[in-house]
């Protein structure tokens, strides 16, 4: 089986013929098989992340009943800093090599992390529905295709405006089918727009300072400023507060491992090999995954409206990312 997998007879014909009519480059069968398995998995890494962003509003819900929500965040910075210095360090990973680096990687890591978690956090702990929250962050493609012109130089087509503009509106048919027209969400919806503020500046600030940094160090010098700025929220407005129950440890576990390390990792090579505008985009698809995963956990409903809206926001997200013909 290993044989046929790398150089096996049957493999070994089809690259034979098909070499002989043009259809593969002069490189070993093995090498063309690792060349379609890494395309393959760029295909996945949209779609994974997506996913695995989603849950983190399933993990905030989960373990904020238990902690005050900063204090939630800091305990979580702290984990993925020294888990991540536990693999750089042995592995020797490159860290960057001049100050102004250092700076542009941290600013960046304070408006994707501290701004844009912290807000999250505190409008769920305020009483903000998860799938609310995802739908507020989750019209950051529109603010960042304004801002990927004048701050990177993107150009955005005409059919990837008019796929923002529709997964605006399926947002928006999500919100009315979920909770309605009238409803008056009010002081809860503002950190939560302020999170959409800090990870739509802090996406475009990376795409455009520090896109290409090591992820393993990255992230160290990413989680170190954003864990310094939640304890100085802490000391200023709350007080640490956090409630050790086994619930809330696997609510932080599932938030380090997956959320910070995994779903944060994906973003950051998304960054650094797509357009800003393709990458925000995804988080159109972040209330459509949030709310299935809801319905599935806590039996949130779904109304026809909602999924209209879900459909509407997919149709939008695919005239953004697909290739020009």
């Amino acid at each position: 089986m290993l044989r046929f997998y790398n150089k096996g007879v049957f493999f070994d014909i089809f690259y034979d013929l098909a070499n002989r009519r043009g259809m593969v480059e002069e490189m070993p069968a093995s090498d063309i098989m690792d060349k379609n398995l890494k395309s393959f998995m760029r295909r996945i890494y949209p779609l994974l992340f997506v996913f695995l962003w989603s849950t983190g509003f399933i993990g905030a819900r989960l373990g904020l009943p238990f902690s005050e929500p900063l204090s939630f965040l800091l305990v979580r910075y702290l984990c993925v800093i020294v888990l991540m210095m536990a693999i750089a360090l042995p592995s020797r990973a490159p860290w960057p090599k001049n100050p102004g680096q250092w700076l542009h990687i941290g600013i960046s890591g304070v408006l994707i992390h501290a701004v844009y978690l912290g807000g999250v956090f505190v409008s769920i702990k305020q009483g903000l529905p998860a799938g609310v929250a995802a739908l507020v962050v989750g019209m950051q493609p529109l603010l960042t295709a304004v801002g990927a012109g004048w701050l990177l130089g993107e150009r955005v087509r005409v059919r990837q405006w008019i796929g923002l503009v529709l997964g605006f509106l399926g947002v928006a048919l999500v919100v009315s089918g979920k909770f309605g027209v009238g409803v008056e969400l009010g002081p809860m919806l503002a950190p939560a727009l302020v999170a959409l503020l800090g990870m739509t500046i802090g996406t475009l600030y990376q795409k455009r300072f520090c896109a290409g940094f090591d992820l393993r160090t990255g992230s160290v010098i990413q989680f170190i400023p954003s864990a310094a700025v939640t304890a100085i929220a802490i000391a200023l407005f709350t007080e640490f507060q956090i409630t050790w129950t086994a619930r809330f440890a696997f609510a932080l576990g599932w938030l380090v491992l997956v959320l910070s390390i995994g779903a944060i990792s994906l973003l950051n090579l998304l960054i650094h090999s797509s357009s800003a505008v393709n990458v925000a985009s995804l988080f159109y698809l972040t209330p459509l995954s949030t709310a299935l995963i809801a319905w599935f956990v806590f039996g949130e409903t779904l109304p026809f409206i909602s999924l209209a809206g879900m459909a509407l926001a997919v149709g939008g997200v695919y005239l953004v990312v697909k290739r020009a013909s």
